[in-house]
């Protein structure tokens, strides 16, 4: 049996069990690059160490493609890993899971982050001080401390 998620559809597959639009548009990539190179899913399947049963699942998108697996297959394939999303159309991208399943505040709380922000020296090294700090009790402080004075900025921030 399969393991359904908490929005009880089988992993990654539409509600009606249909592999997922993008994992469908992957393979199809997967499987354009091993034909432009003229290789076959048998020698493919023996670089991966997998049986080409597997490579035709992949190319189908019924088996979706892992992180590491991808990863290798880009190496195999000669490409880098975006390859196999190049091109990919708004309507494909629209079928993510995280699109069709999550909930709408959060996505909006997330993409509010700018995932630059961590790599800035500044926050770099005020993690690095924070993780220093061995009391729990301290570090509890300052987190209400920089959390009040975020909530005070915004808020002048709105009025403004």
């Amino acid at each position: 049996m399969r393991k359904k998620s908490v929005n009880g559809t089988v992993r990654g597959r539409l509600s009606d069990g249909t592999p997922n639009p993008i994992d469908l548009y992957v393979g199809s990539r997967v499987r354009m690059r091993r034909t432009l190179l003229g290789m076959s899913q048998e020698r493919l399947a023996a670089e991966l160490g997998i049986t080409f049963q597997q490579v035709q699942k992949y190319e189908r998108g019924s088996n979706r493609i892992g992180a590491s697996r991808l990863w290798d297959l880009a190496q195999v394939l000669g490409v880098n890993v975006d390859f196999f999303y190049q091109d990919i159309d708004t309507q494909t991208v629209d079928q993510s899971p995280r699109k069709i399943y999550a909930h709408p505040e959060l996505s909006e709380e997330i993409s509010e982050f700018d995932m630059d922000t961590l790599l800035r020296r500044d926050v770099a090294t005020l993690l690095r001080a924070y993780t220093k700090i061995k009391d729990p009790k301290i570090q509890h402080n300052i987190l209400d401390v920089i959390i009040a004075l975020a909530s005070t900025q915004a808020t002048e921030a709105e009025k403004n």
